[in-house]
C-alpha cells in the first residue's frame, strides 16, 4: 500500500516518501474495476434509469472521469484541453460551484454521448492522469501543487469506489424492473447455513473516542472529511445484537401484520407504507412455490437465514419497535465494531448478495448489508467543510438523512473502516441496507 498523502504532516515533507508508482497502480486498478463491473452488460443496459435515484451505468462511467478531469487535470495541467466542452454540464452531479448540471431524473434521457464515446472519454482521462502522475517524479511543479494533486487523486479513487457500489445497486434495480428478471451475472451461492442463535454484545457506560483522528490513525487508512474530527462521546450501558436480523425474523414481522399496524411505525414511515403499498422488503416476490428474491443473478429462492436486505430506515425502525428494541446509534455501533477485525462478505467474495453462514469473529459488523442507525446525518463537533467546490462532497448533505455503517456485499473491503459514515434518506430501499438490534441495559 502506498503511503497516504493524507498522512503527511505538512507539504514540506519530502515527496520521495510517497510511493507515486503504487498510487498510479491503484489508479489503474480502480479505473479498470469500474469497467469490469460493466462487462456483463449489453449495450441496451447502459442507458436505463428506472427512478430518479438510479443513474444509468454509462453516466457513472462518465461522471467518475469528469471528477478527475474537473478537480485535477483542469486545475493542474497547463493548457489542458477538455475532451468535450459540454461534458462539464452533462456529468457534473451536484457541484454548484463548478457550474450547471443536467437534472438528475433526466440522466436516462441522454442517448448521446454513446457508450463507445464514454469509453473513449475514460481512456482520454486515464492517459492524461497517467502522464500527470508520472510527471510528479520530475518535480515539474511546486511541491505544494504536487501534494494537492496526490491528495485529490486519493479522493477521486475513493469517490470512484463509491460509484462502483452504486453501479451494482443501480444495475440490480434496473434488472429488477424488467419483467424478464434478467441475470446480470451467474454468481456463486453459499451453502445453506442456519443463523446463529441471537446473542448480545454488552458495552459498559463510559466516555469513548469516535471518529477519524486526522489521517495518522494506525487503525484506519484514508477517511472522508465527514468521519472527523475525532471526539469524545458519553454512552449509557447498551448492548447490540451479535449478528444481523435475518429474512426469517423479518418475515415473522410481516406475518404478525407488521405492515398493517401503525402502532410500530413513525408517522412519516406509515405514510410511506400507505402511499407506496409496501408489504415486504424491496425485491421480495411471493410465488406459488414460496418466496423468492431478485438478485444480481436473477430470481432466487429467498434464503431465510441470510440477513434481511433492501429495507428502509422506516422498516428497520418499525421492526425494532415491534420487538420492543431499537436501532443502535452510530456512536454505539462504532464503539462496538472497533473491537473486531474488518472481515466479512464484501464484493471480493463474489456473492454480491447477503449470505447465510457469513457469521464470523466480527459478528457481521462489516459486509453483507449497510446497517441503519438511529443517528441523523449531522456534523461532528468541530467539523468544517473544505473550501472550494470539493467542500460540497459531504457537508452540504447533512440534513434529513440517517447514517448507515459497516459496508455491504457490494462494497470493496479496502474501502471500509469503522469510522465510515454512509447516509441515505429514511425511505430509501434500493441499497443493500439491513438491521441490527440494540437496547439499553
Amino acid at each position: 500500500m502506498y503511503l497516504l498523502v493524507s498522512q503527511l504532516l505538512s507539504p514540506t515533507q519530502a515527496l520521495q516518501d510517497l510511493d507515486i508508482s503504487s498510487l498510479y497502480q491503484a489508479f489503474c486498478d480502480v479505473r479498470a474495476e469500474s469497467e469490469s463491473i460493466c462487462k456483463p452488460l449489453e449495450i441496451e443496459d447502459y442507458g436505463i434509469q428506472t427512478m430518479p435515484d438510479v443513474s444509468p451505468p454509462k453516466w457513472h462511467l462518465a461522471h467518475t472521469s469528469w471528477f478527475f478531469e474537473t478537480f485535477i487535470l483542469k486545475p493542474f495541467v497547463t493548457k489542458y484541453s477538455v475532451f468535450h466542452p459540454k461534458y462539464e454540464h452533462l456529468f457534473n452531479s451536484y457541484y454548484e460551484q463548478v457550474g450547471t448540471f443536467h437534472p438528475r431524473p433526466e440522466r436516462g434521457l441522454l442517448a448521446r454521448p454513446t457508450v463507445a464515446g464514454i469509453y473513449e472519454y475514460r481512456q482520454y482521462v486515464n492517459t492524461q492522469m497517467g502522464e500527470l502522475l508520472v510527471s510528479l517524479t520530475n518535480k515539474a511543479s511546486s511541491e505544494t501543487d504536487q501534494l494537492e494533486i496526490l491528495r485529490r487523486t486519493e479522493i477521486g479513487l475513493n469517490h470512484e469506489q463509491q460509484h462502483q457500489e452504486l453501479m451494482l445497486t443501480d444495475i440490480k434495480h434496473i434488472f429488477a424492473n424488467n419483467p424478464l428478471k434478467p441475470v446480470y451475472l451467474d454468481l456463486k451461492t453459499s451453502p445453506p447455513t442456519a443463523a446463529m442463535p441471537l446473542t448480545w454484545l454488552e458495552q459498559s457506560a463510559g466516555i469513548y473516542q469516535i471518529g477519524h483522528n486526522g489521517y495518522d490513525d494506525s487503525r484506519d487508512d484514508y477517511a472522508f472529511d465527514n468521519e472527523g474530527p475525532e471526539h469524545k462521546v458519553y454512552l449509557e450501558p447498551f448492548r447490540l445484537a451479535a449478528r444481523l436480523t435475518t429474512n426469517e425474523e423479518f418475515f415473522n414481522f410481516i406475518e404478525a401484520g407488521g405492515y398493517d399496524n401503525p402502532a410500530w411505525w413513525l408517522s412519516d414511515g406509515w405514510k410511506k407504507v400507505q402511499t407506496e403499498h409496501w408489504q415486504q422488503p424491496l425485491y421480495w416476490h411471493k410465488q406459488d412455490s414460496g418466496w423468492s428474491e431478485m438478485t444480481l443473478a436473477g430470481l432466487r429462492p429467498l434464503d431465510m437465514n441470510a440477513p434481511v436486505s433492501h429495507v428502509s430506515f422506516y422498516e428497520a425502525n418499525a421492526y425494532a419497535s415491534w420487538l420492543d428494541k431499537r436501532l443502535p446509534t452510530e456512536q454505539e455501533w462504532e464503539v462496538a465494531s472497533r473491537q473486531f477485525e474488518i472481515v466479512g462478505n464484501f464484493r471480493e467474495q463474489g456473492y454480491l448478495q447477503p449470505i447465510s453462514g457469513s457469521q464470523n469473529n466480527s459478528h457481521q459488523f462489516f459486509g453483507d448489508v449497510w446497517e441503519w442507525t438511529q443517528s441523523s446525518y449531522s456534523p461532528y463537533p468541530g467539523y468544517k467543510s473544505a473550501a472550494g467546490a470539493l467542500g460540497e462532497y459531504n457537508g452540504k448533505f447533512m440534513s434529513s438523512q440517517f447514517v448507515l455503517r459497516g459496508g455491504s456485499c457490494v462494497t470493496p473491503q479496502n474501502h471500509i473502516r469503522a469510522s465510515y459514515r454512509n447516509f441515505f434518506y429514511p425511505g430509501d430501499r434500493w441499497q443493500y441496507s439491513g438491521i441490527r438490534l440494540a437496547e439499553i441495559i
